[in-house]
């Protein structure tokens, strides 16, 4: 099985990765081979060249990277990868974005499809069109269940179109959106105002879980980090989710599939009634 969109978890590992070995390191060069990723001209981007590296965050699906005055920011998109190369190590020929540094080592950026590598002076973050209206992050520790239950107060939509839609809470895509609804025992076209104050604290409470323990073992088994690793998160530790046809967990029901908007969803039909 290969789901080729990084969310929360996978981008979480790269920002502290970045964090630890990059931090410092001085960009000698950057080539871009794919201008229609950037949010400006590649000779205006070539402003990066000479900067430092400083603290990498993300939010949602996408990384921060502060380069002062400036901000770089990198979203995979499908298929992508962040990979950081030592001299000895073999650079990809294929990629979109290669920063060097001047102890020659690399990072490099791949992506199959919709990546995005922009940057944006620090005082404008909050008028990037991509990033400026980005909902809490879904970890974020401001991210109550207090706070929880007020992001849904007076919404009337399926929970599951909430939950997708970044500028409501960010980093949370249709991989990780299945194992907290099935916890929850919240079928995704419940209708919002129908949601119990239990039900949206076990919700908050299962997508808290589940995002932890993919970032605790690695992120997903098909995506890498920035060392190229493969994560162990994989089919062995998913509940219901991409599992149509198998035995559900906690009741033996069959396991479906159904569709829900232009995404499909993995439900027990008895234990998630909708």
């Amino acid at each position: 099985m290969k789901l080729p969109v990084p969310e929360l978890p996978e981008i979480a590992i790269l920002a502290k990765q970045m964090t630890r070995q990059l931090k410092g390191k001085q960009i000698a060069d950057v080539n871009v081979t794919q201008p229609k990723c950037l949010n400006i001209s590649p000779k205006r981007f070539r402003r990066i060249v000479g900067k430092r590296i400083k603290e990498t965050t993300s939010k949602g699906k996408w990384l921060f990277t502060d380069l002062h005055p400036d901000v770089l920011l990198l979203n995979l998109g499908m298929g992508g990868d962040l990979i950081y190369h030592k001299n000895e190590a073999t650079i990809p020929q294929k990629y979109q974005f290669r920063v060097t540094f001047k102890d020659d080592s690399a990072l490099t950026a791949s992506f199959f499809w919709f990546g995005y590598i922009h940057l944006v002076p620090e005082k404008d973050l909050l008028k990037h069109s991509m990033t400026g209206k980005l909902g809490i992050s879904a970890l974020d520790k401001n991210l109550t269940a207090e706070k929880f239950v007020s992001l849904l107060s007076g919404r009337r939509g399926a929970i599951k179109t909430f939950l997708l839609d970044q500028e409501n809470i960010s980093g949370i895509g249709n991989v990780y959106v299945q194992d907290p609804l099935f916890k929850a025992r919240i079928h995704p076209f419940r209708l919002i105002p129908t949601l119990s104050q239990n039900e949206i604290h076990a919700l908050h409470k299962s997508m808290q879980e589940v995002l932890s323990q993919s970032i605790g073992l690695g992120g997903l088994r098909y995506e890498r980090d920035l060392n190229g690793r493969n994560g162990h998160y994989g089919p062995e530790h998913f509940l219901v989710a991409y599992k149509t046809g198998k035995p559900c967990p906690v009741c033996r029901t069959r396991i479906a599939k159904i569709r829900t908007g232009s995404t499909a969803s993995y439900i027990c039909p008895h234990c998630q009634k909708l």
